[in-house]
């Protein structure tokens, strides 16, 4: 595999350990911070994510609008630099508003994600690039495994030692990408950067123009919105179902990544060869109803650790819709339409994290009607249900599946 690859991919696995390395002690810093109980925690957990959220949802058309102006290098290196520096600040904060600056500075440079992909997308032939799409999932799958994992180890030395981590990590592989990442933007594809599409709205008006994609934005935003319960409530729902401290979390996370990473990067290349990228999302999505459903009301921590991967198992309908849609648009267009999929992303990030977190303590505080921590995936069942139905409906559009 050629080295710019390979940095793309551990670009993407560096991200997620970065994001799973701070899961599992997020419920003690929080409480650390503002002196609250679990509910609250959540609460604030949930803001602090929203916000993060915001930034991707604003920068995220912005820097692939800009990667298609001034390259695919520049906005990656730069980020990571910035990065490393945005976890330096949260491993001193002592203040909650200290923690919500460092999410802002993170939500920015977390937008580079659309970036990685575009990177992707500008190397790979129109009939792989779903699969290398996987690629980049399984990556984030990888690191969604070393995060957690070493997450839950290093918070056993408080709760700041992941953050100092993510930081060295982000920095190192900034190191990396100065040595090893050519260009690809060259002339002959390079585009003015313009307010107009770099804007999220501008960026969904302007690929909103193509037959049947609106629709697929649509399917995209409902299961984020479901998926983000994992990162949004499963520490918070680990300790109030299964008594479960940060080491438990992060194993039980780290049991999800290496399901995700064995799912998009092999067993989505015998599911789209056999099903095709439509049967494949209608695959993931019907998959993906029984497993909200089981962990709604599963009450064993043993049982949850079976289910937790087994759930991994609907990871496909991702890079199935990426696919799709990488094909409607033109090669000129990558970077927008990876930056505005970054943003119906960060707009599922926005809704989530408030949602999920709000349903949880809701159902947990100390005068809750009814004392029930996995009502968050029921609502993720419900909204995975809607998304099959609108991913079902007659299509009047000329997007091919």
């Amino acid at each position: 595999m050629r080295l710019p690859v390979v940095f793309i991919l551990i670009t993407v696995m560096i991200d997620a350990m970065g994001v799973g390395l701070i899961i599992p002690v997020m419920p003690d810093l929080i409480r650390e911070v503002t002196g609250g109980d679990l509910a609250n925690a959540a609460l604030w957990g949930g803001v602090l994510a929203t916000v993060f959220a915001v930034m991707q949802f604003l920068f995220g058309p912005v820097i692939g609008n800009l990667s298609d102006r001034y390259g695919r290098r520049p906005v990656l290196l730069i980020s990571l630099v910035v990065m490393a520096a945005d976890y330096v600040v949260m491993a001193l904060a002592g203040t909650v508003w200290l923690l919500l600056i460092g999410r802002i500075i993170g939500g920015i440079t977390a937008a580079t994600q659309s970036t990685a992909s575009a990177y992707m997308a500008d190397i790979s032939d129109p009939e792989k690039k779903a699969q290398n799409f996987g690629l980049v999932g399984a990556a984030f799958g990888l690191g969604f495994v070393v995060g957690p994992l070493l997450g839950g180890l290093l918070g056993e030395w408080g709760t700041r030692a992941p953050f100092w981590a993510a930081a060295a990590l982000a920095g190192a592989n900034a190191v990396l990408g100065y040595f090893v990442l050519r260009e690809t933007v060259t002339d002959a594809i390079r585009r003015p950067f313009d307010w107009r599409r770099a804007n999220p709205l501008g960026a969904f008006r302007s690929l909103g123009e193509l037959p049947g994609l609106g629709r697929l934005f649509a399917v995209f935003f409902l299961y984020q919105v479901a998926f983000f319960v994992y990162p949004a409530v499963w520490a918070y729902f680990g300790q109030a179902r299964f008594g479960w401290n940060a080491g438990m979390i992060g194993l039980s996370l780290g049991l999800f990544g290496i399901m995700m990473a064995v799912v998009q990067g092999g067993l989505i290349r015998l599911i789209l060869a056999r099903l095709g990228e439509r049967g494949t999302v209608i695959y993931g999505l019907v998959f993906d109803v029984f497993a909200f459903g089981a962990l709604a009301f599963v009450t064993s921590g043993t049982v949850a650790l079976i289910l937790t991967p087994l759930a991994a198992l609907g990871a496909v309908i991702t890079p199935a819709l990426q696919g799709i849609m990488s094909k409607a648009v033109g090669d000129k267009r990558q970077g927008e339409l990876q930056g505005a999929l970054t943003s119906v992303g960060a707009i599922a990030m926005i809704v989530a994290p408030m949602v999920m977190t709000g349903v949880f303590a809701q159902y947990t505080r100390i005068d809750a009607p009814v004392y029930f921590p996995g009502a968050p995936f029921l609502l993720s069942l419900g909204l995975i249900v809607v998304a099959l139905v609108v991913f079902l409906a007659p299509r009047r559009g000329a997007v091919a599946a």
